[in-house]
């Protein structure tokens, strides 16, 4: 049976812990994905991060989904095909834009999911931070030499709605099913949703077993680590408190751009930073009111199945 959610700064902290860890895992697994694009392209690497992914997870968890009810299914199949917009177009996103950029066009959808459920001044205010993060950004990335692909900032876009889609699903997933069986689950769905886009890519593996392995640590890095924290996070935290600390996503796209791809920052980047920062931060310490807990789960639902 699912822990009781904890309630105000008890919570705001570890979650808080939770999601940088997941963003920055998340930035180095794709960091490593990079190195798969040249020899799968960019939705064969996302089929092969997902199906590993899953075969790991179901590995650990072995979901009992044999009982599981269908409101559980309908809600895991969901995430799975949010998780798999989310990963494909991202992916297609960073082929043609550097990795800060296309993560910071990416958090629109959180933002934007944030701005929507929250209710109060405070709450907003930090989503006001967090935007103008965002914009100077967006000045810095439309004021340097390079044009930014438009085809890649369509793609980063397009994730990003199915990033807010994720947020939505995640959040009722951790509800619903109880441990990690229903993320193991739906990153299976997920495989298949982008098996017809990536599966002759994701056949660059055969015969070469350093991408394997490669693509082994991006699955690890990309998707087991930080999902898993975020769905502990998202126990814990409502939607738009999750979404806003999604702003430290591009402060660590960044770091791990600067150290692993030889993307520098310059002044406006790190004003940013500060600001998403200073908007997590601020998140965190904001005591939710009663209505804006994680929604418990019901008896019904508990007794339906675990894991």
């Amino acid at each position: 049976m699912p822990a009781t959610p904890l309630t105000g700064p008890r919570a705001s902290s570890p979650a808080l812990l939770l999601v940088l860890g997941s963003c920055f895992s998340l930035q180095f697994g794709a960091g490593f994905a990079t190195q798969l694009f040249p020899f799968l392209g960019s939705w064969g690497t996302t089929m092969l991060r997902l199906g590993l992914a899953s075969l790991v997870l179901l590995a650990f968890t072995r979901p009992a989904v044999r009982q599981w009810s269908r409101i559980q299914w309908r809600a895991t199949l969901a995430l799975g095909i949010s998780l798999a917009g989310m990963n494909g177009f991202f992916y297609a996103a960073m082929e043609r834009l550097p990795l800060g950029t296309a993560v910071s066009i990416e958090f629109l959808g959180p933002l934007t999911l944030a701005a929507v459920l929250s209710r109060r001044a405070r709450e907003l205010a930090w989503v006001g931070v967090a935007l103008g993060g965002m914009v100077l950004l967006a000045i810095e990335s439309l004021t340097t030499t390079t044009a930014l692909d438009p085809l890649g900032v369509f793609f980063a876009l397009i994730a990003a709605a199915f990033w807010a889609l994720y947020i939505q699903t995640g959040a009722k997933v951790g509800i619903l099913v109880p441990g990690t069986g229903g993320l193991a689950v739906a990153l299976a769905v997920g495989t298949l949703a982008v098996a017809p886009f990536g599966l002759h890519g994701a056949l660059g593996v055969v015969g070469n077993p350093h991408l394997l392995l490669i693509g082994l640590g991006t699955a690890l890095l990309a998707s087991v680590i930080p999902y898993t924290l975020e769905l502990a996070a998202m126990r814990r935290i409502p939607r738009n408190v999750f979404g806003i600390l999604l702003s430290l996503e591009p402060v660590a796209a960044t770091l791990v751009g600067w150290m692993l791809l030889d993307q520098h920052a310059g002044p406006l980047r790190l004003a940013a930073v500060a600001l998403v920062v200073a908007a997590s931060v601020g998140t965190s310490l904001i005591k939710p009111v009663d209505n804006d807990q994680p929604a418990r789960t019901s008896p019904s639902v508990t007794a339906a199945g675990t894991n």
